[in-house]
């Protein structure tokens, strides 16, 4: 990993650190979400470390069971870490709006990702761009009750 991808790194890991220290300190008023897309705090378990990793995260499609989760990294070449976590172990806690749920994760395949993908972008197009900037597919991550 070059340089470059670090600094990228520690800059997300940065600004995921930041806004769980606001959301917190402001008791879950400020930052709660991006317009109407909820900020969630997803819950995964290092695939190297096996310690408990948290990631401040955006859920575009969401109601009461199911939580989905864009896997862009800003439009980077690289799949987020978090996104490796879940990978190698798809139990994850997600907390909203400070309510934690037990979940699964998984990846949507390619026909289920086609069909959530227009409402993704409907609902953040930035995502859209993320995905022209990249080679890499975006994963799209749907996580639902275990």
């Amino acid at each position: 990993m070059g340089l470059r991808d670090r600094l990228v790194d520690l800059g997300m890991k940065t600004m995921s650190l930041m806004h769980r220290a606001v959301l917190k300190a402001s008791g879950g008023r400020l930052l709660a979400s991006f317009g109407p897309i909820p900020v969630v705090e997803l819950h995964t378990i290092g695939r190297s470390t096996g310690k408990r990793r948290t990631t401040m995260l955006t859920a575009p499609i969401h109601d009461r069971n199911r939580f989905v989760l864009i896997a862009s990294k800003g439009g980077s070449d690289r799949n987020p870490q978090w996104y490796l976590n879940l990978v190698a172990n798809p139990d994850v806690e997600l907390t909203v709006h400070g309510t934690t749920k037990k979940l699964r994760a998984r990846t949507a395949e390619a026909a289920e990702k086609a069909e959530l993908w227009p409402q993704i972008v409907a609902a953040y197009k930035g995502y859209e761009g993320y995905q022209q900037k990249t080679s890499r597919d975006i994963p799209v991550v749907v996580c639902e009750p275990r």
